[in-house]
């Protein structure tokens, strides 16, 4: 039977030709968009690393009144920390959970260089705000303001590129130049700052505590932000008892207090925008694709109706001529599908866009059963109408 089909396929090689050359393509476009949606789910399925809820960001901008800026921080957040509703109080800097600000770079272990690296400034209170889970070392305190080194902690991600299989507390990581060190004494699990879509990307968190000195030029550019954790349930009242704080310690620097569920809510609309855009082109191009290829069955039938005529008088039951069709269908399928995984093969092989490899297999199964289903219900119709020819009907026309 399948020798049968091959043979049938060939003697139409040239109208086939096409029909699989339509279907690489549309399988190729499956597959890209496939890779981007499994790769998006498995980010999304990650845990983000830390607990957002019940946290508030507070953005202070001195503007030009520095003038006692390192003082009024401080008073700021003792003033903070000792109202009613507030947890925990941590400073860090503009790269918050579900911000569009990023820092990052490379670290060196012996002339190792690390994956690109965000960057984050933090204080000792920073663990408890965002509740982070340390799995080993422990997370910065008064300790480390003595240290010769300066401290840092990592992430789980970048221990593993740059630490596989062995401890990671100890190791000391430098700069490209080699004249700065940074001693690791802690590892936390995941840190998906970016948004729920982000991947498990290496980072480090550097102490920055309150105490530490601010120049007149680093206090001209710098916008602190601080994070509070308060009680459930805290609400407008607060925010205003907050602000009124705030405004007291401050004077003239300006200040908004958003939370972090509002971050993540904005962030999600930003991403998820282009995903909706990408959905929508393909939906227009697979229809457009279903179309194509159910008129072209439609056409081949119409073409062989004698064909059809004949074998009906010679025996063929209506089923075995709509086997045929469907099965001459799922070869030439087959065929497209083949030539699609070849190219689908080069991404994992070449390592594109750094994706993890599984990534890239599951997307071919998905686009692989998608092409199949799609090609089945364009020749399920033709076929059921190449089965109903009657060979009278069908003589009679020749």
């Amino acid at each position: 039977m399948i020798r049968h089909l091959f043979t049938l396929i060939w003697n139409r090689k040239r109208s086939n030709f096409l029909l699989v050359t339509e279907i690489v393509l549309s399988f190729f476009v499956l597959f890209v968009v496939s890779s981007m949606l499994v790769y998006n789910y498995y980010n999304y399925r990650q845990p983000l690393g830390y607990d957002y809820q019940n946290v508030w960001e507070i953005n202070l901008n001195p503007g030009v009144d520095t003038v006692g800026y390192k003082q009024k921080l401080m008073l700021l957040v003792q003033r903070l920390k000792a109202s009613k509703g507030v947890i925990k109080v941590a400073k860090t800097n503009s790269n918050t959970p579900f911000s569009f600000n990023n820092m990052n770079g490379h670290l060196y272990y012996k002339h190792k260089q690390s994956p690109i690296t965000e960057n984050y400034d933090v204080d000792d209170d920073f663990r408890d705000v965002l509740k982070l889970n340390v799995v080993e070392g422990r997370w910065f305190d008064r300790r480390d303001a003595a240290s010769t080194r300066k401290p840092v902690i990592i992430n789980l991600a970048l221990k593993n590129a740059m630490f596989p299989g062995e401890k990671a507390v100890g190791k000391i990581f430098t700069d490209e130049k080699g004249t700065t060190e940074w001693q690791v004494v802690g590892v936390v699990n995941k840190y998906r700052a970016g948004s729920d879509f982000a991947e498990d990307a290496p980072a480090s968190f550097r102490r920055r505590p309150l105490e530490d000195e601010v120049t007149a030029k680093s206090a001209s550019y710098e916008i602190p932000v601080l994070l509070v954790r308060v009680q459930p349930g805290s609400g407008a009242v607060l925010e205003q008892q907050l602000i009124k704080e705030i405004t007291d310690v401050t004077k003239s620097w300006s200040v908004t207090v958003t939370s972090l569920e509002q971050n993540r809510v904005s962030k999600l609309k930003v991403v998820v925008t282009p995903f909706i855009a990408l959905g929508l082109v393909c939906g227009f191009l697979i229809l457009n694709v279903t179309l194509g290829l159910f008129g072209v069955l439609w056409y081949n039938i119409n073409q062989r109706r004698a064909e059809i005529g004949i074998r009906r008088a010679l025996g063929a039951t209506g089923n075995a001529i709509g086997s045929q069709f469907l099965g001459e269908m799922l070869v030439v399928t087959t065929l497209g599908v083949v030539v699609g995984l070849v190219l689908a093969m080069q991404f994992p092989l070449l390592g594109v866009f750094s994706v993890a490899s599984t990534v890239y297999f599951q997307a071919m199964i998905l686009a692989t059963l998608l092409i199949f289903s799609l090609t089945a219900i364009c020749a399920w119709q033709p076929s059921r109408i190449a089965a109903s020819v009657q060979p009278a009907v069908s003589l009679r026309e020749e």
